[in-house]
């Protein structure tokens, strides 16, 4: 990259949620950027969340309402502007006392460093009243209600009964967190294709007012930006380094997650997600999550992103905390299919981890010495909000640059959300796209569920492939992993397994998915056979060792 090729307005250093949704705010802008990530798109803490868009309910208690008021309404626009991937979670809250917990609120409030033990019947009611009421814009899910011991029991077979009530309310999951961060940037190149976006790209040195970087094939290149926004999450103050600027910005708390392969708890939660408090008075969570058990999450100070898993005593802490809740169950870490874990960025502070705001902020670092433009972090922040703090950071960097804001994204569809089919128009588009492709309804179903109105296109190529599918997760065709290959940026068979598609969190993925995934994505992007066997080695050993997932092999039973 050379001559004005290498000129840009904006260099974004990390492209997770956060530099993502800059990304594509500034694109729309008509800001030329260049967005690179170490690793690929969505890698890093960006696919280590609950996987949930949520308002932040247990922040009421910190005190924290401006961050409330924003992560609710945010959720509300992400299940508008991206519905194929965002849809409303109906939510249980077990209560275990009518009064606890009013005293430590009012503590916490005050400044006391260590969040209630145990949050009572009125404690809930006065959080879910206040938590309706910050949703109120934009509503687009029902308000919270109270139900009594006895149904609770009747509907969540298996929960303790040492509950006395229940709260019953609304919040929302993402399928593909993932896929989202992706389509983020696909937009952005939509809106400005003089914009540029590189994965597995490494930030090796700073000269003067010139970044070099490294791509995995030993080629670099040079860019002369005019702001720099450094959005590598837990690698802030590692990445400012690499630019000659000293900060400590980031103290991060780890977050672990589990899935479990448990048909009788599935039953149990009914779609309901059970938001509860473990012995310790940690918040913890249960949902089902494409069939599986989603049970998270863990809040341990932690400060190495590159050597992070889940372990053996995160996951005692998890099975203990579900036998608690559901004693009519049975569980043990057999059941456990995949699990993964994160490094969450939040702002150094010596508060404890459960207590350390989840807000955001951008400092800046104005041109220092040889260094001729600024730099902007973006740190902190939530999953949910991550449109928010892009536009507040656009916003500034806009200022900067002495550009006006031409557009806002509160209201722009993201990737396969735009023109989606509302409820009573779905199964006309659905007719309509299988009549045009020659292909069976279900399967443009499954598409349209998976990608949203990208289905379109991709049925389009399964069509050319005959709709041939995988060898055990059947509901995958060949046609769509082709069209990954070739069209979502990949250079690596994990970056298809474990970030476009969801076969290796879901527990589908089998020894034989995953040689023919391989083989397919080879033929698309070229790769030799010593390269392909290379890719299988690796995605197979990367899932065991940081997943604890284990590849079914060819005829070994379900």
């Amino acid at each position: 990259m050379t001559g004005d090729d290498g000129n840009f307005d904006v260099v974004i250093l990390g492209a997770g949620i956060n530099g993502g949704g800059l990304f594509r705010d500034l694109c729309e802008q008509g800001v030329r950027c260049l967005i690179l990530d170490k690793d690929d798109f969505g890698s890093g803490t960006s696919a280590a969340p609950s996987r949930l868009i949520h308002g932040g309910l247990k922040y009421l208690e910190t005190g924290e309402f401006g961050l409330v008021a924003q992560s609710t309404l945010e959720r509300n626009l992400l299940l508008r502007n991206a519905p194929h991937c965002v849809a409303p979670l109906p939510t249980l809250i077990p209560i275990f006392s009518w009064t606890k917990g009013v005293g430590a609120a009012l503590r916490t409030l005050a400044g006391s460093t260590t969040a209630p033990r145990s949050r009572g019947a009125v404690l809930i009611k006065i959080g879910l009243w206040l938590y309706d009421l910050y949703g109120a814009r934009h509503r687009v899910m029902p308000r919270h209600r109270m139900i009594g011991r006895a149904r609770a029991l009747r509907e969540t077979p298996g929960l303790t009964p040492a509950i006395v009530a229940a709260g019953l309310y609304h919040d929302a999951w993402i399928r593909s967190p993932e896929r989202l961060v992706h389509e983020l940037i696909v937009d952005g190149i939509a809106a400005n294709p003089r914009s540029q976006a590189l994965n597995h790209t490494t930030l090796e040195r700073r000269t003067r007012g010139t970044l070099t970087f490294r791509r995995e094939d030993g080629t670099t290149l040079s860019v002369t930006p005019k702001i720099v926004v450094n959005a590598a999450g837990p690698w802030i103050d590692r990445t400012n380094a690499a630019m000659g600027i000293v900060s400590r910005l980031i103290g991060g708390a780890k977050g672990s997650h589990v899935l479990l392969d448990h048909p009788d708890l599935i039953r149990s939660l009914a779609g309901r997600m059970i938001y509860f408090e473990a012995d310790d008075g940690r918040i913890c969570l249960v949902y089902d999550y494409l069939g599986l058990a989603l049970v998270g999450s863990t809040d341990i100070r932690a400060d190495d992103p590159d050597d992070v898993r889940c372990e053996e005593d995160e996951i005692a802490y998890f099975i203990a905390s579900l036998r608690a809740l559901m004693p009519g169950l049975s569980f043990d870490a057999s059941q456990i299919v995949y699990a993964y874990s994160g490094i969450r960025p939040l702002p150094a502070s010596d508060a404890k981890a459960g207590l350390v705001s989840r807000d955001h902020s951008a400092p800046w670092a104005e041109p220092e010495g040889d260094r001729p433009f600024p730099v902007v972090a973006m740190v902190g922040g939530k999953w949910t909000t991550f449109r928010g703090f892009a536009a507040e950071v656009a916003d500034a960097v806009l200022g900067k640059l002495g550009h006006a804001r031409v557009r806002s994204t509160e209201a722009l569809p993201i990737g396969g959300g735009a023109g989606f089919p509302s409820a009573g128009d779905r199964a006309r588009w659905v007719a309509d796209v299988a009549e045009d492709c020659g292909l069976d309804p279900a399967r443009v179903e499954a598409l349209l569920s998976r990608y949203g109105t990208t289905a379109r296109a991709i049925a389009a190529r399964c069509v050319v492939t005959d709709d041939a599918r995988l060898p055990d997760s059947t509901d995958h065709a060949l046609g769509e992993i082709d069209w990954i290959a070739r069209e979502d940026r990949v250079r690596h068979l994990s970056d298809i397994v474990l970030r476009r598609t969801t076969l290796a969190i879901g527990g589908t993925l089998t020894e034989a998915d995953l040689e023919r995934i391989a083989e397919v994505a080879g033929q698309a992007l070229g790769w030799s056979e010593e390269r392909r066997r290379e890719e299988v080695s690796q995605t197979r050993m990367m899932l065991a060792d940081r997943h604890r997932f284990r590849l079914r092999a060819p005829d070994e039973p379900t």
